[in-house]
Protein backbone atom coordinates (compact mmCIF):
# COMPACT_ATOMS: atom_id res chain seq x y z
CA UNK A 1 0.00 0.00 0.00
CA UNK A 2 2.82 2.38 1.02
CA UNK A 3 4.82 1.66 -2.13
CA UNK A 4 1.73 1.94 -4.23
CA UNK A 5 1.13 5.40 -2.73
CA UNK A 6 4.72 6.41 -3.44
CA UNK A 7 4.43 5.21 -7.03
CA UNK A 8 1.15 7.06 -7.46
CA UNK A 9 2.58 10.30 -6.12
CA UNK A 10 5.55 10.05 -8.51
CA UNK A 11 3.42 9.46 -11.58
CA UNK A 12 0.39 11.64 -10.89
CA UNK A 13 1.87 14.79 -12.46
CA UNK A 14 0.66 14.02 -16.00
CA UNK A 15 -1.04 17.04 -17.64
CA UNK A 16 -4.74 16.82 -18.54
CA UNK A 17 -5.30 15.31 -22.00
CA UNK A 18 -5.34 17.75 -24.92
CA UNK A 19 -6.68 16.55 -28.24
CA UNK A 20 -5.39 17.40 -31.70
CA UNK A 21 -7.47 19.74 -33.83
CA UNK A 22 -6.82 20.91 -37.42
CA UNK A 23 -3.64 22.96 -37.58
CA UNK A 24 -2.35 21.57 -34.28
CA UNK A 25 1.29 22.22 -33.37
CA UNK A 26 3.42 20.69 -30.57
CA UNK A 27 2.71 22.17 -27.15
CA UNK A 28 5.97 21.76 -25.25
CA UNK A 29 9.56 20.53 -25.37
CA UNK A 30 8.65 16.84 -25.02
CA UNK A 31 6.20 16.96 -27.90
CA UNK A 32 8.44 19.14 -30.08
CA UNK A 33 11.28 16.65 -29.54
CA UNK A 34 9.09 13.73 -30.55
CA UNK A 35 7.84 15.53 -33.64
CA UNK A 36 11.39 16.43 -34.70
CA UNK A 37 12.50 12.81 -34.46
CA UNK A 38 9.52 11.53 -36.40
CA UNK A 39 9.85 14.32 -38.99
CA UNK A 40 13.39 13.14 -39.68
CA UNK A 41 12.24 9.50 -39.88
CA UNK A 42 9.47 10.51 -42.27
CA UNK A 43 11.90 12.50 -44.44
CA UNK A 44 13.96 9.35 -44.95
CA UNK A 45 11.02 6.95 -45.10
CA UNK A 46 9.17 8.71 -47.92
CA UNK A 47 11.90 7.67 -50.39
CA UNK A 48 11.73 3.99 -49.38
CA UNK A 49 11.19 1.45 -52.15
CA UNK A 50 8.49 -0.14 -49.99
CA UNK A 51 6.25 2.93 -50.26
CA UNK A 52 3.57 2.36 -52.90
CA UNK A 53 3.12 5.49 -55.01
CA UNK A 54 0.29 4.35 -57.27
CA UNK A 55 -1.89 7.46 -57.62
CA UNK A 56 -5.24 5.65 -57.79
CA UNK A 57 -4.53 3.43 -54.79
CA UNK A 58 -3.35 6.35 -52.66
CA UNK A 59 -6.31 8.47 -53.71
CA UNK A 60 -8.73 5.75 -52.64
CA UNK A 61 -7.08 5.26 -49.24
CA UNK A 62 -7.16 9.01 -48.60
CA UNK A 63 -10.77 9.25 -49.74
CA UNK A 64 -11.86 6.59 -47.23
CA UNK A 65 -9.75 8.18 -44.50
CA UNK A 66 -11.13 11.70 -45.05
CA UNK A 67 -14.68 10.40 -45.24
CA UNK A 68 -14.14 8.63 -41.91
CA UNK A 69 -12.40 11.31 -39.84
CA UNK A 70 -13.69 14.46 -41.57
CA UNK A 71 -12.36 16.66 -44.38
CA UNK A 72 -10.84 19.28 -42.06
CA UNK A 73 -9.25 16.69 -39.77
CA UNK A 74 -7.63 14.66 -42.53
CA UNK A 75 -5.67 17.57 -44.05
CA UNK A 76 -2.84 17.39 -41.52
CA UNK A 77 -2.29 13.64 -42.01
CA UNK A 78 0.16 12.19 -44.58
CA UNK A 79 -0.61 8.59 -45.52
CA UNK A 80 2.02 6.15 -46.77
CA UNK A 81 0.87 2.83 -48.23
CA UNK A 82 3.63 0.31 -47.57
CA UNK A 83 4.14 -2.92 -49.54
CA UNK A 84 4.44 -5.52 -46.79
CA UNK A 85 2.07 -8.47 -46.38
CA UNK A 86 1.30 -8.15 -42.67
CA UNK A 87 -1.79 -6.82 -40.90
CA UNK A 88 -0.83 -3.42 -39.59
CA UNK A 89 -1.38 0.31 -39.66
CA UNK A 90 0.23 2.93 -37.44
CA UNK A 91 0.05 6.60 -36.63
CA UNK A 92 2.95 8.82 -35.57
CA UNK A 93 2.49 11.91 -33.37
CA UNK A 94 3.37 14.33 -36.20
CA UNK A 95 0.54 13.10 -38.48
CA UNK A 96 2.40 10.40 -40.41
CA UNK A 97 0.24 7.35 -41.03
CA UNK A 98 1.43 4.00 -42.42
CA UNK A 99 -0.99 1.51 -43.98
CA UNK A 100 0.58 -1.89 -44.69
CA UNK A 101 -0.64 -3.71 -47.77
CA UNK A 102 -1.40 -6.89 -45.78
CA UNK A 103 -4.24 -4.93 -44.17
CA UNK A 104 -6.07 -4.75 -47.52
CA UNK A 105 -6.39 -8.54 -47.72
CA UNK A 106 -7.66 -8.76 -44.16
CA UNK A 107 -10.52 -6.30 -44.60
CA UNK A 108 -13.57 -7.54 -46.47
CA UNK A 109 -15.06 -4.15 -47.25
CA UNK A 110 -14.58 -0.42 -47.00
CA UNK A 111 -16.31 -0.21 -43.61
CA UNK A 112 -13.79 -2.59 -42.04
CA UNK A 113 -10.93 -0.65 -43.60
CA UNK A 114 -12.41 2.62 -42.31
CA UNK A 115 -12.61 1.12 -38.80
CA UNK A 116 -8.84 0.55 -38.78
CA UNK A 117 -8.14 4.04 -40.14
CA UNK A 118 -10.44 5.58 -37.53
CA UNK A 119 -8.66 3.61 -34.80
CA UNK A 120 -5.29 4.98 -35.91
CA UNK A 121 -6.60 8.52 -36.19
CA UNK A 122 -7.86 8.33 -32.60
CA UNK A 123 -4.30 7.55 -31.48
CA UNK A 124 -3.20 10.76 -33.22
CA UNK A 125 -6.14 12.92 -32.12
CA UNK A 126 -5.74 11.88 -28.46
CA UNK A 127 -1.94 12.30 -28.58
CA UNK A 128 -1.30 8.79 -27.36
CA UNK A 129 2.36 8.74 -28.31
CA UNK A 130 3.30 11.76 -26.23
CA UNK A 131 1.13 10.57 -23.35
CA UNK A 132 2.84 7.20 -23.46
CA UNK A 133 6.25 8.85 -23.70
CA UNK A 134 5.58 10.89 -20.57
CA UNK A 135 4.18 7.89 -18.75
CA UNK A 136 7.32 5.87 -19.45
CA UNK A 137 9.58 8.80 -18.62
CA UNK A 138 7.93 9.45 -15.25
CA UNK A 139 7.86 5.82 -14.27
CA UNK A 140 11.42 5.03 -15.30
CA UNK A 141 12.56 8.07 -13.28
CA UNK A 142 10.62 6.71 -10.31
CA UNK A 143 12.01 3.22 -10.79
CA UNK A 144 15.54 4.64 -10.90
CA UNK A 145 14.94 6.66 -7.76
CA UNK A 146 13.60 3.64 -5.87
CA UNK A 147 16.54 1.50 -6.95
CA UNK A 148 19.08 3.69 -5.11
CA UNK A 149 17.31 3.54 -1.74
CA UNK A 150 19.76 1.61 0.55
CA UNK A 151 17.29 -0.74 2.25
CA UNK A 152 17.21 -4.49 2.63
CA UNK A 153 14.97 -7.35 3.73
CA UNK A 154 11.24 -7.04 3.41
CA UNK A 155 11.39 -3.33 2.52
CA UNK A 156 13.72 -4.06 -0.40
CA UNK A 157 11.26 -6.71 -1.54
CA UNK A 158 8.47 -4.14 -1.35
CA UNK A 159 10.49 -1.72 -3.48
CA UNK A 160 11.05 -4.43 -6.08
CA UNK A 161 7.32 -5.10 -6.18
CA UNK A 162 6.62 -1.39 -6.56
CA UNK A 163 9.09 -1.22 -9.46
CA UNK A 164 7.48 -4.25 -11.10
CA UNK A 165 4.05 -2.67 -10.59
CA UNK A 166 5.18 0.52 -12.33
CA UNK A 167 6.61 -1.43 -15.27
CA UNK A 168 3.33 -3.32 -15.51
CA UNK A 169 1.37 -0.06 -15.38
CA UNK A 170 3.24 1.20 -18.46
CA UNK A 171 1.89 -1.77 -20.45
CA UNK A 172 -1.52 -1.39 -18.84
CA UNK A 173 -1.60 2.23 -20.00
CA UNK A 174 -0.76 1.09 -23.53
CA UNK A 175 -3.68 -1.36 -23.48
CA UNK A 176 -6.01 1.37 -22.24
CA UNK A 177 -5.00 3.60 -25.15
CA UNK A 178 -5.76 0.78 -27.59
CA UNK A 179 -9.23 0.43 -26.04
CA UNK A 180 -9.66 4.20 -26.27
CA UNK A 181 -8.72 4.07 -29.98
CA UNK A 182 -11.16 1.20 -30.60
CA UNK A 183 -13.95 3.15 -28.93
CA UNK A 184 -13.02 6.40 -30.67
CA UNK A 185 -13.35 4.88 -34.15
CA UNK A 186 -16.97 3.77 -33.80
CA UNK A 187 -18.68 7.22 -33.75
CA UNK A 188 -16.58 8.15 -36.79
CA UNK A 189 -17.94 5.12 -38.66
CA UNK A 190 -21.52 6.02 -37.77
CA UNK A 191 -21.06 9.67 -38.77
CA UNK A 192 -19.58 8.57 -42.12
CA UNK A 193 -22.51 6.22 -42.74
CA UNK A 194 -20.55 2.98 -42.26
CA UNK A 195 -21.91 0.03 -40.32
CA UNK A 196 -20.10 0.21 -36.92
CA UNK A 197 -20.30 -3.58 -36.49
CA UNK A 198 -17.60 -3.81 -39.17
CA UNK A 199 -14.93 -3.03 -36.55
CA UNK A 200 -15.55 -6.14 -34.46
CA UNK A 201 -15.61 -8.36 -37.56
CA UNK A 202 -12.00 -7.44 -38.33
CA UNK A 203 -10.92 -8.98 -35.05
CA UNK A 204 -13.05 -12.05 -35.63
CA UNK A 205 -11.22 -12.59 -38.91
CA UNK A 206 -7.81 -12.10 -37.27
CA UNK A 207 -8.70 -14.66 -34.60
CA UNK A 208 -9.75 -17.17 -37.27
CA UNK A 209 -6.53 -16.58 -39.18
CA UNK A 210 -4.44 -17.11 -36.06
CA UNK A 211 -6.28 -20.37 -35.38
CA UNK A 212 -5.72 -21.53 -38.97
CA UNK A 213 -1.99 -20.84 -38.74
CA UNK A 214 -1.77 -22.74 -35.46
CA UNK A 215 -3.73 -25.71 -36.77
CA UNK A 216 -1.58 -26.04 -39.90
CA UNK A 217 1.62 -25.83 -37.88
CA UNK A 218 0.25 -28.14 -35.18
CA UNK A 219 0.94 -25.75 -32.34
CA UNK A 220 -1.05 -23.83 -29.78
CA UNK A 221 -2.62 -20.55 -30.81
CA UNK A 222 -0.55 -17.41 -30.31
CA UNK A 223 -0.77 -16.29 -26.72
CA UNK A 224 -2.13 -12.85 -26.02
CA UNK A 225 -2.65 -10.82 -22.89
CA UNK A 226 -0.75 -10.80 -19.61
CA UNK A 227 0.92 -8.08 -17.60
CA UNK A 228 3.34 -7.06 -20.36
CA UNK A 229 0.97 -7.13 -23.35
CA UNK A 230 0.78 -3.81 -25.24
CA UNK A 231 -2.65 -4.59 -26.75
CA UNK A 232 -5.85 -6.06 -25.27
CA UNK A 233 -6.66 -9.62 -26.29
CA UNK A 234 -8.28 -9.87 -29.72
CA UNK A 235 -11.26 -11.79 -28.35
CA UNK A 236 -11.85 -9.06 -25.76
CA UNK A 237 -11.64 -6.36 -28.42
CA UNK A 238 -14.06 -8.21 -30.66
CA UNK A 239 -16.63 -8.60 -27.87
CA UNK A 240 -16.33 -5.02 -26.63
CA UNK A 241 -16.51 -3.52 -30.13
CA UNK A 242 -19.54 -5.64 -30.92
CA UNK A 243 -21.30 -4.43 -27.76
CA UNK A 244 -20.49 -0.77 -28.43
CA UNK A 245 -21.50 -1.06 -32.09
CA UNK A 246 -24.91 -2.41 -31.13
CA UNK A 247 -25.41 0.58 -28.85
CA UNK A 248 -24.55 2.94 -31.71
CA UNK A 249 -26.54 1.14 -34.43
CA UNK A 250 -28.35 3.58 -36.73
CA UNK A 251 -30.52 3.14 -39.84
CA UNK A 252 -28.32 5.73 -41.57
CA UNK A 253 -25.10 3.87 -40.79
CA UNK A 254 -25.27 0.59 -42.67
CA UNK A 255 -22.85 0.98 -45.59
CA UNK A 256 -20.19 -1.68 -46.11
CA UNK A 257 -19.13 -0.71 -49.67
CA UNK A 258 -17.68 -4.14 -50.43
CA UNK A 259 -17.93 -3.74 -54.21
CA UNK A 260 -16.26 -0.31 -54.13
CA UNK A 261 -13.47 -1.72 -51.97
CA UNK A 262 -12.78 -4.66 -54.29
CA UNK A 263 -12.91 -2.44 -57.38
CA UNK A 264 -10.41 0.05 -55.95
CA UNK A 265 -7.96 -2.70 -54.98
CA UNK A 266 -8.48 -4.92 -58.05
CA UNK A 267 -5.33 -3.76 -59.90
CA UNK A 268 -3.23 -4.83 -56.91
CA UNK A 269 -5.16 -7.85 -55.73
CA UNK A 270 -2.95 -10.47 -57.44
CA UNK A 271 0.23 -8.83 -56.12
CA UNK A 272 -1.10 -8.71 -52.57
CA UNK A 273 -2.11 -12.36 -52.72
CA UNK A 274 1.27 -13.28 -54.16
CA UNK A 275 2.95 -11.46 -51.23
CA UNK A 276 0.73 -13.40 -48.83
CA UNK A 277 1.63 -16.77 -50.40
CA UNK A 278 5.31 -15.96 -49.97
CA UNK A 279 4.79 -15.73 -46.21
CA UNK A 280 4.78 -19.53 -46.24
CA UNK A 281 1.76 -19.57 -43.94
CA UNK A 282 -0.40 -22.19 -45.66
CA UNK A 283 -3.17 -22.36 -43.05
CA UNK A 284 -3.79 -18.61 -42.85
CA UNK A 285 -3.51 -18.12 -46.60
CA UNK A 286 -5.93 -20.97 -47.37
CA UNK A 287 -8.38 -19.40 -44.93
CA UNK A 288 -7.93 -15.93 -46.43
CA UNK A 289 -8.50 -17.19 -49.98
CA UNK A 290 -11.65 -19.02 -48.88
CA UNK A 291 -12.95 -15.90 -47.13
CA UNK A 292 -12.19 -13.76 -50.16
CA UNK A 293 -13.97 -16.22 -52.44
CA UNK A 294 -16.96 -16.50 -50.09
CA UNK A 295 -18.33 -19.34 -52.21
CA UNK A 296 -17.51 -17.66 -55.53
CA UNK A 297 -14.10 -18.88 -56.67
CA UNK A 298 -12.96 -16.61 -59.48
CA UNK A 299 -10.24 -17.52 -61.95
CA UNK A 300 -7.83 -15.24 -60.11
CA UNK A 301 -8.50 -16.81 -56.72
CA UNK A 302 -8.24 -20.34 -58.13
CA UNK A 303 -4.91 -19.39 -59.68
CA UNK A 304 -3.78 -18.09 -56.28
CA UNK A 305 -4.89 -21.32 -54.63
CA UNK A 306 -2.93 -23.31 -57.19
CA UNK A 307 0.13 -21.22 -56.42
CA UNK A 308 -0.38 -21.80 -52.70
CA UNK A 309 -0.55 -25.57 -53.01
CA UNK A 310 2.32 -25.73 -55.49
CA UNK A 311 4.54 -23.63 -53.21
CA UNK A 312 3.86 -25.91 -50.22
CA UNK A 313 5.02 -28.81 -52.37
CA UNK A 314 3.78 -31.90 -50.57
CA UNK A 315 3.42 -34.89 -52.93
CA UNK A 316 -0.37 -34.63 -53.02
CA UNK A 317 -0.27 -30.85 -53.43
CA UNK A 318 0.85 -30.89 -57.08
CA UNK A 319 -2.22 -32.79 -58.25
CA UNK A 320 -4.47 -30.49 -56.24
CA UNK A 321 -2.66 -27.45 -57.63
CA UNK A 322 -3.08 -28.71 -61.21
CA UNK A 323 -6.83 -28.99 -60.61
CA UNK A 324 -7.04 -25.43 -59.28
CA UNK A 325 -5.05 -24.10 -62.25
CA UNK A 326 -7.31 -25.90 -64.75
CA UNK A 327 -10.47 -24.63 -63.05
CA UNK A 328 -8.99 -21.15 -62.85
CA UNK A 329 -7.97 -21.05 -66.51
CA UNK A 330 -11.51 -22.05 -67.44
CA UNK A 331 -12.69 -18.96 -65.52
CA UNK A 332 -10.22 -16.49 -66.99
CA UNK A 333 -7.21 -16.90 -64.67
CA UNK A 334 -4.07 -14.95 -65.66
CA UNK A 335 -1.85 -16.51 -68.32
CA UNK A 336 0.62 -17.48 -65.59
CA UNK A 337 -1.89 -20.21 -64.78
CA UNK A 338 -0.46 -22.17 -67.73
CA UNK A 339 2.99 -21.90 -66.21
CA UNK A 340 1.73 -23.07 -62.82
CA UNK A 341 -0.16 -25.93 -64.44
CA UNK A 342 2.91 -27.00 -66.40
CA UNK A 343 5.20 -27.02 -63.38
CA UNK A 344 2.62 -28.79 -61.20
CA UNK A 345 2.13 -31.53 -63.82
CA UNK A 346 5.89 -31.98 -64.23
CA UNK A 347 6.31 -32.28 -60.46
CA UNK A 348 3.49 -34.83 -60.28
CA UNK A 349 5.10 -37.00 -62.97
CA UNK A 350 3.06 -35.99 -66.04
CA UNK A 351 5.92 -34.85 -68.28
CA UNK A 352 4.01 -34.66 -71.61
CA UNK A 353 1.14 -32.76 -70.02
CA UNK A 354 3.47 -30.42 -68.13
CA UNK A 355 5.56 -29.58 -71.19
CA UNK A 356 2.44 -28.97 -73.28
CA UNK A 357 1.11 -26.53 -70.69
CA UNK A 358 4.43 -24.69 -70.55
CA UNK A 359 4.52 -24.39 -74.36
CA UNK A 360 1.03 -22.86 -74.20
CA UNK A 361 2.31 -20.40 -71.60
CA UNK A 362 5.21 -19.39 -73.87
CA UNK A 363 2.87 -18.99 -76.86
CA UNK A 364 0.53 -16.74 -74.87
CA UNK A 365 3.34 -14.75 -73.28
CA UNK A 366 6.27 -14.67 -75.72
CA UNK A 367 8.02 -11.87 -73.79
CA UNK A 368 7.89 -13.67 -70.43
CA UNK A 369 10.80 -12.81 -68.14
CA UNK A 370 11.24 -16.49 -67.32
CA UNK A 371 11.10 -17.53 -70.99
CA UNK A 372 14.50 -19.24 -71.05
CA UNK A 373 13.83 -21.34 -67.96
CA UNK A 374 10.31 -22.31 -69.03
CA UNK A 375 11.51 -23.18 -72.55
CA UNK A 376 14.13 -25.51 -71.12
CA UNK A 377 11.53 -27.19 -68.88
CA UNK A 378 9.14 -27.47 -71.85
CA UNK A 379 11.78 -29.24 -73.93
CA UNK A 380 11.88 -26.47 -76.52
CA UNK A 381 15.23 -26.73 -78.31
CA UNK A 382 15.21 -23.85 -80.81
Amino acid sequence: MLWGAIALSLTAAAPPPVTVTPGYTPQDADERGLWMQVDEYERQFKTSNFVMRDAALNAYVRQVFCKTVGEAECKDVRIYVVRTPYFNASMAPNGMMQVWSGLFLRCRNEAQFAAVLGHEYTHYRNRHTVRQFRDIKNKTDAIGWLSVIPLGGAIAGGIALAQLGMIGSVFSNSREMEREADTGALPMLVKAGYDPSAASKVWGQILAEDAATAAERKRAKRREGGMFATHPQSIERQAELDKQAKALASPTATALNAAEYRAALAPWWADFIDDQIKLNDFGATELLLGQLADGNWTGELLYARGELYRSRGKPEDFKAAAGFYRDGLAKGAPVEGWRGLGVALLRSGDTPGGQAALRTYLEKKPDAKDKAMMAMMAGVTS
